[in-house]
């Protein structure tokens, strides 16, 4: 018993030993190791800082500048988890470390297809300098002005102060719409005018109507009337002419103005916008039978 404790003593004892040794052996590595990863890590939260102001100059959204920056830090820290591997002749254990990372990130991929799809959607839609939070757009069947472009979601406030969240990943898929990319608007107006009327006299009237009430407008001649067709009660016409906008709202506002301008032109000038007329023509004429109705009235008396 005793012959078998002290060999397994003096067996224990070789195996620290050699530890101790190979600890010995490799503390040099060792130690160039950690400082090599001591400075990945400072020169990690450096990069993080810098790249954060750098995407943030060109990306308004916070969410997205702070990922872009941890991305950065994160890859250099790997970077330097590997060197230091590699100094310590671990670079096999690293490898396969970032295989079995590999199938497990396939894997979480796959079960979270539509979160990812809408984060990539949302990295891509931050770095379009076309769309910018403030911007006036119509996409999707709404209308409004973004508020705010994350990596979940596109936010818009509708005209009626209402919110519509969006998923990024329609907003990439469909086609959108941006009031904001020019500095103009074309306003167009439908009306129609009286079968009286003096044609000429309305076109007229109606291009220095609208000249007169728009600083954007410089002449009659910069105002497009077009008659469209003979309708059911008037003459239809087509007006349009161009304003400096930047808005839904400010168009809204300028064919609200032309609206009230024109109505009040052509009543000075006692020019008719008829009322829809609808004519009811009865061909049948309704006789009435005289004898039921003196049966009754005799029924009537008793």
């Amino acid at each position: 018993m005793e012959t078998t404790f002290n060999e397994a003593f003096s067996s224990l004892i070789t195996k620290l030993e050699g530890w101790f040794t190979t600890i010995i052996e490799y503390l040099p590595n060792l130690t160039l190791a950690i400082l090599v990863s001591i400075a990945a890590y400072f020169a990690a939260k450096y990069v993080n800082r810098l790249t954060y102001k750098m995407v943030s100059k060109r990306i308004q959204q916070d969410s997205v500048a702070h990922m872009i920056s941890r991305i950065a830090a994160v890859m250099l820290v790997i970077i330097g988890l590997y060197i230091s591997l590699g100094i310590l002749n671990l670079s096999k254990t690293l490898t396969s470390l970032l295989a079995t990372a590999g199938v497990a990130g396939l894997a979480i991929g796959l079960a979270l297809q539509n979160t990812l799809s809408n984060t990539v959607a949302g990295v891509s839609l931050s770095f379009r300098e076309k769309i910018q939070i403030g911007n006036w757009v119509e996409t999707n069947g709404y209308s409004g002005e973004v508020m705010d472009i994350n990596l979940k979601e596109f936010v818009i406030k509708e005209a009626d102060n209402n919110i519509v969240i969006l998923p990024n990943k329609l907003i990439l898929e469909n086609a959108l719409k941006n009031y904001s990319l020019t500095t103009r608007m074309r306003v167009a107006l439908k009306c129609g005018v009286g079968y009286e009327s003096d044609l000429a006299k309305v076109k007229s009237l109606t291009k220095e109507t609208i000249a007169a009430n728009f600083d954007q407008v410089k002449s009659a001649d910069d105002v497009e009337f077009y008659y469209t067709e003979f309708g059911g009660s008037s003459i239809d016409y087509l007006c349009r002419f161009w304003i400096d906008s930047e808005s839904m709202l400010d168009k809204l506002n300028a064919k609200t103005e032309a609206i009230i301008a024109i109505k009040n032109a052509y009543d000075k000038a006692g020019i008719n916008i008829p009322f829809p007329i609808r004519t009811l023509q009865f061909d049948n004429k309704l006789s009435v039978d005289t004898s039921k109705t003196s049966q009754k009235n005799e029924f009537s008396k008793n």
